[in-house]
């Protein structure tokens, strides 16, 4: 039987490896500006990888699949605007 403290050590393991594996899954002092961030990249990115939506896309737009494409990794950049300003403490 798992007593609690190690318990706890194989759940911290575990939470540590899917944030190692999983990049966009944030952790506990992650800002709001790069949870949203990371959400529109994935988006961006998903969009691209699956080419029936992007033809879905381009034909709502009626733009060519090429154009949405390099549209999308454009708004990869800065997908939510430039960065806050940080303050000073």
């Amino acid at each position: 039987m798992l007593r609690s403290s190690e318990l706890r050590y194989t759940a911290n393991t575990q939470l540590e490896h899917l944030h190692a594996r999983y990049t966009g899954t944030g952790h506990a002092d992650i800002t709001k500006y790069d949870w949203i961030t990371h959400q529109h990249r994935d988006t961006y990115a998903s969009i691209v990888g699956h080419p029936p939506l992007l033809s879905y896309l381009a034909l709502a737009d009626g733009e060519a699949t090429g154009r949405i494409k390099f549209e999308m990794a454009e708004k990869m950049l800065q997908p939510c605007g430039p960065p806050p300003q940080k303050e000073e403490d």
